[in-house]
């Protein structure tokens, strides 16, 4: 099956270089390029796009504002943020708006395609620097001790693989699950937390301090 991927970027000339590696990707196809977001809603009704490319520094409507609209509207919708930003502030707006994943643009060519793919295969992909940015807070943050969501123990395990942008077979090969199993914990997981997707869940995790 064909991954439909839409790319939002207003640098002209990256714009259409992403485009070209895209249709050049055999298993993906573009269903459009966009300089900005002021039509994003009817895009990803037309287009219903399996994996979403948002710059966050755009004209009008920012990537971020963006993927909260599409998130609301599209909840089942991947979104990739693929930005020069990496300051901390940014990478958590842009997970708290329901950014599935976070790749910076000095990534080269092999490594967008990859997280492309990871992110339509459930994982959450994260360019290095992001990745150890949020190790880094949980390594200064305390972790609570109580448990008022009821987690249990296999399901806090699970919750630290879903923070770490494992995808469900990581997490089945590290469980020694089944993936069905995976799925149902996660549901689970979902219900107790009260929330949606994955970036919910993280940000939860990261602001609680549940892990």
């Amino acid at each position: 099956m064909m991954i439909k991927v839409a790319i939002y970027e207003d640098n002209d000339s990256l714009r259409k270089t992403l485009s070209h590696l895209i249709m050049g990707t055999e298993s993906m196809e573009l269903t459009g390029a966009w300089p900005d977001c002021s039509t994003v809603i009817q895009n990803c009704t037309d287009k219903t796009p399996d994996v979403i490319l948002m710059d966050i520094d755009l004209p009008g409507i920012s990537g971020i504002e963006a993927t909260a609209l599409v998130k609301h509207t599209f909840p089942e919708s991947n979104i990739l943020i693929f930005t020069v930003f990496e300051d901390r502030n940014r990478v958590f707006d842009a997970l708290c708006a329901g950014a599935t994943g976070y790749l910076l643009k000095k990534s080269g060519a092999v490594q967008i395609i990859e997280a492309i793919i990871e992110l339509h295969n459930g994982g959450s992909p994260m360019t290095g620097e992001i990745a150890r940015m949020v190790l880094q807070f949980f390594s200064k943050t305390p972790v609570r001790n109580n448990n008022e969501y009821d987690l249990s123990a296999r399901e806090f395990d699970i919750l630290k693989c879903i923070v770490r942008g494992d995808s469900y077979k990581m997490i089945a090969d590290s469980c020694s699950i089944s993936i069905g199993t995976v799925r149902t914990h996660i549901n689970n997981i979902y219900k107790k937390l009260h929330v949606n997707s994955k970036s919910e869940a993280v940000i939860k995790a990261l602001n609680e301090r549940l892990i």
